[in-house]
């Protein structure tokens, strides 16, 4: 018999921070800036020295009146985010931040660098509510949702970041904290604002921003109809029913075969090809059987419009859930391919800093 579900779709337990100009939409602003005898044209300065010049700093604003910068700051520059600690590993390619926000919730993002590119993993909750058990976020529970801004705002301090090392971001994945789609409306709100052009945002193309989800269906579906050329990755973990109930547990109100339909209608909405995510668990989820219905269910579900990751757990530390062997690694790829489904293993960063989602946070909590 499967576990009873464990979700948490309740409302936070913490209020939501200050608004922010990130929060608002260009004729929010605009009234916002009214209301400090500002004239409409302002609102474009603040967006261009936000997204193109990367600063919420009003000092730094000279095109802004000296004695409205005081109040501009008050109305849509409270600051959201304080580094707590920064960690990095891989020879420094690899940095992990932690952050305290203002009502004392910590959030974590993590800034990956390859040679011709870098990668952000940004968090879309404080905490997750979803209950997967290998995982440390999950197991901490939800404390609340993001603001648009707390996750906007983890983009601009990465990009910031980049330009000073003399390079750029350019790629976003919201696998960090959470599950995004349960943040839904926030989520897009960011989405696109890091994808903008012309003045409404940091003018990253959509095709380098990836959604994940455990598998919220009717999100993925309305994720669809947005219209975005996002890739969408679910973290799927295992293709039968029986073993998902309990390792991903929101497989009991949405099964393997509605979020495969789910993820289909996406692919052809989209014209992308879907990420399938699979945490390799020792004992667990890495029999040759489940290589093979795996590679069977998705040929069917999805086509030739479909990618497996397979991801060699980050274990947490004193968790029963552990690496599958590099041998049944191999022959899990290897049978997932001979059922006409690519298949390639995720290139694993960050293994000595805690790098796996909602470890610093545990470990900050513990601390304090």
């Amino acid at each position: 018999m499967a576990e009873p579900l464990k979700l948490n779709f309740s409302a936070p337990r913490r209020g939501m921070p200050p608004q922010h100009f990130a929060d608002f939409t260009v004729d929010e602003r605009v009234a916002k800036l009214a209301e400090l005898g500002l004239p409409k044209f302002r609102a474009k300065q603040l967006a261009k020295h936000y997204y193109q010049h990367l600063t919420n700093d009003v000092e730094k604003m000279t095109d802004i009146p000296a004695e409205k910068r005081a109040a501009v700051k008050e109305a849509l520059f409270p600051e959201l985010m304080t580094p707590i600690r920064q960690t990095s590993t891989d020879d420094g390619s690899t940095t992990k931040s932690l952050w305290r926000l203002h009502d004392g919730t910590l959030l974590e993002s993590v800034l990956m660098r390859y040679p011709g590119r870098a990668t952000l993993c940004i968090s879309s909750q404080a905490g997750c509510g979803m209950a997967c058990p290998f995982c440390a976020t999950g197991q901490g529970g939800l404390d609340r949702n993001l603001s648009t801004a707390e996750i906007v705002e983890q983009f601009r301090n990465a990009s910031a970041q980049m330009e000073a090392e003399g390079g750029r971001l350019s790629n976003v994945v919201f696998m960090g904290m959470g599950e995004p789609l349960a943040n839904y409306k926030r989520v897009m709100h960011a989405v696109r604002q890091i994808t903008g052009q012309d003045g409404e945002g940091f003018g990253l193309s959509q095709r380098n921003v990836t959604v994940s989800t455990v598998g919220l269906a009717p999100a993925i579906r309305k994720f669809a109809d947005e219209g975005l050329a996002c890739t969408l990755a679910v973290s799927l973990h295992t293709p039968d029913d029986e073993l998902r109930d309990s390792l991903v547990p929101v497989n009991n109100r949405w099964p393997v075969s509605e979020v495969l339909d789910a993820a289909r209608y996406y692919a052809d909405k989209s014209g992308r090809r879907v990420s399938i995510e699979y945490a390799l668990i020792r004992d667990k989820n890495d029999q040759g059987f489940r290589a093979d219905m795996l590679g069977r269910k998705l040929h069917q579900a999805l086509g030739s419009k479909v990618h497996v990751n397979v991801i060699p757990l980050n274990p947490t530390p004193g968790s029963e859930w552990d690496a599958a062997p590099k041998a049944r690694q191999d022959e899990f790829v290897r049978r997932v391919i001979a059922q006409g489904v690519p298949c390639t293993v995720r290139d694993t960063k960050g293994d000595e800093i805690a790098a796996a989602c909602g470890q610093l946070a545990a470990d900050e909590r513990e601390s304090a």
